[in-house]
């Protein structure tokens, strides 16, 4: 069973950084594209970045493009998220994903596993 497990949120001032970590077990790792995702309070959940496992693919939503950057390390089965020059709009529950094989999936929300997620809250 694959299990995703998420570090690193908590809460920050605007403009901080704060740097998330999914760390994944279960099973070998090869052809898979992971993720990020978050749900804010009242909304619907949102891709925020996908990787291929070879780290050469990678994708973002437009409103943190140039803010945050994704990152594997397969050695390690972990993928980070750094986040950059955070606004309070950032707030949200963050969750790994993956899916066996495409980061297109990713990309329109589908998953085949997905962490219990971590909470990033910005203050204004």
């Amino acid at each position: 069973q694959v299990q995703l497990v998420e570090s690193g949120g908590g809460l920050v001032q605007a403009g901080a950084s704060l740097r998330l970590s999914c760390s994944a077990s279960g099973r070998t790792f090869s052809s898979d594209a992971m993720g990020w995702f978050r749900q804010a309070p009242g909304k619907e959940r949102e891709f925020v970045a996908a990787i291929s496992w070879s780290g050469s693919s990678t994708y973002y939503t437009d409103s943190v493009k140039g803010r945050f950057t994704i990152s594997i390390d397969n050695a390690k089965n972990t993928v980070d998220l750094q986040m950059n020059s955070l606004k309070p709009e950032d707030t949200a529950v963050y969750y790994c994903a993956v899916h066996p094989t495409s980061t297109s999936a990713l990309r329109i929300g589908i998953y085949s596993y997905r962490g219990q997620g971590t909470q990033v809250t910005v203050a204004s």
